[in-house]
């Protein structure tokens, strides 16, 4: 397949304009996605539940976020991505503010889909759009600037959603018609979802890219999918599972880190909120960027792997870390090596799926992304109840939390290393073949 020329794509500065919307997009996303984390400890009083049924609102989250993405993706690679997208934010921003207003335990489990089922059409949607927008040896670093709008986005959800919190909680009670009296944390979901409907409004008018290659007529067919996956297997699973492993170790770490700071060091839960999702803020997005350029640097000296390596880099440094922050002596170096822990706990998973749509045909890369993206669904589906099970039933005590985040990361990330080491060959061998491909 004949490569585009350079000037048969988008103007960069519109490309790195739509970049820029998709990365508000990622932002809004993640911010309705996390504020969970924040006020786990009043839903629990609340609801009457406890860490491991908590642990599931992430879960089933993640469960319907992975099941959808698959259909989705096929629309993507079929129709309009911008309205896929510009659709799925109000959606999942509705559900969000559901949260809210939900009476029981069972009603916010149910408004937890709709926000995964909404949020499951940002990432195909968006490698696919990259992908048209970019040549293919940008595409890496692009979708990794993407990256950091997930990344800022948590941490923007812990300091808006831990400014709300501490603000509602001493304010007076909000009522509204028919759902009547909301508590603090039920205000804190309805505060932090409305503002994405007015994003998704700004995506609906951006320019649709023309499709690449085969893609211009139509999009890939399920069985030109299976081929892709049967050609490339070791390659793609053990790409799947590696990164599968981290983000389990990642999402479990993040998801608990508020409540560490509540049951070890006895902060509250608005404050350690506040601290740590401006370490998240400014720290996080440096991870993705610091990789995809170490892999840029590789890859330009002849490593074909340079994009597993990068990711292994990230991997390492964030499981050395997880581990050292359980054992420091007070709050304080915690939240020092929460600077380093939050840059490299992120910066696998750029690299991670921008290292997909270079060895994917065009009118295959969102539903190859949306494949990745259910396995890698299980990390979130697991990491927080996984987690969650061993502060109740292994390490119950008030610190268990700490060794419950050592368990789980030294477990799932020295896996997660194991597996991308075995992928740097067979990766090399498909970047080749698709560079034979599209040259």
């Amino acid at each position: 397949m004949a490569k585009p020329p350079l000037d048969a794509y988008p103007n960069p500065a519109y490309a790195w304009a739509v970049v820029g919307v998709l990365v508000l997009a990622a932002l809004v996303a993640y911010i309705d996605r996390q504020v969970v984390a924040i006020v786990v400890d009043p839903m629990k009083a609340d609801l009457g539940v406890n860490d491991a049924q908590i642990g599931w609102l992430y879960g089933v989250f993640a469960v319907f976020y992975a099941i959808a993405a698959l259909p989705i993706a096929w629309l993507a690679d079929h129709r309009s991505r911008k309205f896929i997208i510009a659709a799925g934010i109000f959606f999942w921003s509705l559900m969000t503010m559901a949260c809210g207003l939900s009476r029981s335990f069972w009603h916010v489990l149910l408004a937890r889909i709709g926000v995964g089922v909404g949020e499951a059409t940002l990432s195909p949607a968006a490698t696919s759009l990259v992908g048209d927008f970019f040549p293919r040896q940008r595409v890496p670093l692009a979708l990794s600037v993407f990256q950091t709008g997930a990344i800022m986005g948590s941490g923007i959800a812990f300091i808006i959603g831990g400014y709300v919190l501490g603000l509602v909680q001493e304010a007076p009670p909000l009522t509204l018609p028919i759902f009547g009296e909301l508590r603090p944390w039920q205000q804190t979901f309805v505060y932090v979802g409305a503002p994405g409907l007015l994003v998704a409004l700004l995506f609906a008018l951006l320019r649709e890219p023309a499709r690449r290659g085969g893609a211009q007529v139509s999009g890939g067919r399920l069985r030109d999918l299976a081929a892709f996956y049967r050609s490339n297997r070791t390659t793609l699973w053990l790409h799947h599972l590696g990164f599968l492993s981290l983000v389990l170790a990642g999402y479990a770490f993040v998801f608990w880190t508020v409540s560490y700071f509540v049951r070890v060091h006895g902060y509250e839960a608005a404050e350690a909120s506040l601290i740590f999702g401006w370490i998240f803020l400014i720290a996080g997005p440096v991870g993705p960027v610091l990789v995809a350029l170490l892999a840029r640097r590789l890859s330009d000296r002849g490593a074909a792997d340079a994009n597993i390596v990068g990711g292994m880099a990230g991997g390492a440094a964030a499981i050395l870390i997880i581990l050292a922050i359980q054992f420091t002596p007070n709050a304080f170096w915690a939240f020092v090596l929460y600077v380093p822990a939050m840059a490299a706990i992120n910066s696998p998973f750029g690299i991670a799926a921008g290292a997909l749509p270079v060895i994917t045909p065009p009118n295959l890369r969102a539903q190859v992304a949306a494949v990745y993206l259910f396995v890698t669904s299980l990390g979130m589906l697991l990491g927080p109840p996984i987690t969650g099970a061993f502060n109740e039933y292994v390490f119950p005590e008030g610190e268990g939390v700490r060794y419950s985040l050592v368990t789980v990361s030294s477990i799932f990330g020295l896996l997660g290393l194991a597996l991308l080491q075995l992928a740097r060959k067979p990766y090399a061998q498909s970047l080749r073949a698709a560079d034979r491909r599209d040259p």
